[in-house]
């Protein structure tokens, strides 16, 4: 009775480590600032808000997630909110979590254009943004490194993973492919090649 009691290690490990929005206005509050931070792209901060601070998912399941969000239309992070939000409390989550992503960057976004209208020629201004997009690419390359990490425990194995990795570099970052091209063909040749894996790792066991 009491072996069967006590939970091994590792599942006490997993819960510890994944937890879940409390209410839909947590939800709405959570995605609310993460938008307020998201200059130049919003992926570090989504990754650093969901996995490491709330840990509402793993670097695993945010990596997965990010994917299909990249697939569907519309902006990628406001997919992200949609799905997270849906997940946890449904059509309502989906909508808080909408709200949320979009009201206040939207305010603040035409208050800085009409700055901006007023400002742009200034050389000081053109500076400062060059800048900021500088810092933009830092963010973004330094969470793709961390995310890549994720990729050991990935059905299709490190070095075919790898090599999707580098392929896609080619084709998105000097080849100047689509990015839709790449992954409604690369990415689904990996979504069939990873199904092929998986059917090997169930039917071995």
């Amino acid at each position: 009775m009491h072996a069967s009691s006590t939970p091994p290690l590792a599942d006490s490990c997993d819960t510890q480590e994944q937890n879940a929005p409390q209410s839909i206005w947590e939800l709405f509050v959570f995605f609310s600032l993460l938008a307020l931070q998201g200059f130049g792209g919003m992926i570090a901060f989504v990754e650093k808000g969901l996995v490491q601070q709330k840990k509402w998912l793993t670097r695993e399941e945010f990596l997965g997630d990010w994917a299909v969000a990249r697939t569907m239309p519309g902006p990628p992070a406001i997919n992200m909110s949609i799905m997270i939000g849906a997940r946890y409390f449904g059509w309502r989550g989906a909508i808080a979590s909408f709200v949320g992503v979009f009201t206040l960057p939207s305010i603040l976004i035409l208050a800085l254009a009409i700055l901006y209208d007023q400002f742009n020629h200034l050389p000081a201004v053109a500076a400062a943004l060059r800048g900021m997009g500088a810092v933009a690419a830092g963010l973004v390359i330094a969470t793709g490194i961390k995310l890549v990490g994720s990729l050991g425990s990935n059905v299709m194995g490190l070095r075919v993973c790898a090599v999707l990795v580098v392929i896609t570099f080619v084709l998105a970052g000097l080849m100047g492919v689509r990015v839709a091209y790449i992954l409604f063909s690369l990415g689904a040749l990996a979504c069939v090649y990873a199904y092929i894996c998986l059917s090997r790792k169930e039917s071995s066991r």
